[in-house]
């Protein structure tokens, strides 16, 4: 019986950083897929992942709006934000957001909350 690995998708308009966390969470045994703008994700489509990571500032849809809309149509999927504008930073930390990451971000501390989000929603492993 072959375990299924939680799928977590990236969505970065930055290639290096899409890199970066495709290299960081499959080393941690995740499936990954990454997109370089929330369009590339709404039309793949939400059916199928854990989890998603979302840059905050992005042309078109903003990672605010992006998680809107995958709440509208998936309430239970966990969603991060992450960002470089330490303004927003700021402002979310302020409210004591977990799933809120600052760039550049600790790796150990992004998979140790992306492991609470996934059992918290019993999808961990």
């Amino acid at each position: 019986m072959t375990k299924h690995k939680s799928v977590v998708a990236v969505v970065d308009d930055d290639p290096r950083l899409l890199e970066s966390l495709e290299e960081l969470l499959e080393s941690a045994g995740y499936a990954v897929r990454s997109f370089s703008s929330a369009a590339a994700l709404t039309r793949a489509g939400l059916s199928g992942l854990d989890l998603l990571i979302t840059d905050v500032g992005m042309p078109g849809l903003n990672g605010f709006e992006l998680r809107d809309l995958v709440n509208q149509e998936r309430p239970d999927l966990p969603v991060f934000l992450i960002t470089g504008r330490h303004e927003i930073a700021e402002q979310i930390r302020a409210r004591a957001v977990e799933s809120f990451f600052c760039k550049p971000f600790d790796g150990q501390a992004l998979l140790a909350a992306i492991a609470r989000a996934l059992t918290q929603q019993g999808r961990g492993r």
